[in-house]
């Protein structure tokens, strides 16, 4: 399945490069109308239900079902060996719980094979006073098939080892590439305010760090092959699949949020562009130095 195709079923995408569509559209909708088994790989972090300024709420059984419903449109969608990494928050149930995580209550609406949680420790956040400061989110680690499914340990190992020269029975015991990162990961999160913002801060209220989508990238994709965000938002998923050269689809369904995603590529694109020239004058200065140089041996 090409992006090209996919034109041809969606139509006018809202931004569109050579390795990128961006579709201001539902999700839900949209995948419907696609053919099953091309996504390779989605990163997403869907609406949390709590009132935010880019969602209308829902009574909270109405939105497990919303959820239940375009997790069997993914699940569809994805190939056989694909993956599908799911970020989402906490929402109170008024007297049960304070904040519970959304995962617990959508556990069993998912078709795809939970592989693992991972916990984003994300250091900054809000202070509590009757209760422990709030310090991670979740992230559920899905595939579609149990025993088929892409893992690249050594594209996203830790090389901050404590003991890299440590030996058993006479050999480095440590792997030379750094140690497996654990399913704990601190990433800072991307903070906003006149003093703290962090440099790939955009206007989206929820946005993720590259950091971490590129981690999961490298980890459960290959180059070459399709990134799908059904919940597109800011864009990060899109910079991050394009910086490591996947394929990238998104949907969102609020045009401000499509125009900040197609802003952030645009940028990433234009970087890229003047790097590659750069690079390119850099080598061919480097290749004439060489032919002055090598010219009197000839």
């Amino acid at each position: 399945m090409s992006l090209i195709r996919i034109r041809e079923i969606l139509g006018e995408p809202y931004y569109q490069s050579g390795e990128c569509l961006i579709y201001n559209l539902d999700c839900l909708e949209a995948m419907r109308a696609l053919p099953g088994g091309f996504v390779h790989l989605t990163v997403t972090s869907p609406p949390y239900n709590i009132g935010k300024k880019y969602e209308e709420p829902l009574p909270l059984e109405n939105y497990l079902e919303w959820c239940g419903s375009w997790l069997n449109e993914l699940h569809r969608i994805t190939t056989k060996n694909g993956a599908f990494w799911l970020n989402l928050g906490y929402v109170s149930i008024p007297g049960r719980a304070k904040a519970i995580p959304l995962p617990y209550l959508i556990w069993d609406r998912s078709p795809f094979y939970l592989v693992q949680e991972i916990v984003w420790n994300y250091g900054a956040g809000v202070a509590g006073k009757n209760f422990f400061s709030p310090r991670n989110e979740k992230f559920l680690w899905y595939v579609k098939t149990r025993d088929e499914y892409t893992f690249n340990l050594d594209e996203v190992r830790d090389p901050d080892v404590k003991y890299p020269n440590q030996k058993k029975n006479g050999k480095i015991k440590v792997n030379p590439l750094g140690k497996n990162p654990t399913d704990v990961w601190q990433i800072p999160k991307v903070t906003s305010g006149k003093n703290r913002s962090s440099k790939e801060r955009t206007p989206h209220p929820a946005q993720f760090p590259v950091a971490i989508v590129e981690r999961i990238i490298r980890a459960t994709s290959n180059k070459g092959e399709i990134i799908f965000d059904p919940f597109m938002g800011s864009g990060t998923t899109a910079v991050a699949a394009l910086s490591l050269q996947r394929f990238v689809i998104g949907f969102e369904i609020k045009e401000e949020y499509c125009e900040i995603a197609a802003k952030r590529v645009e940028d990433y694109l234009r970087i890229k562009r003047f790097q590659e020239l750069q690079q390119g004058i850099f080598d061919e200065h480097s290749s004439h130095e060489g032919e002055i140089i090598m010219g009197p041996n000839f």
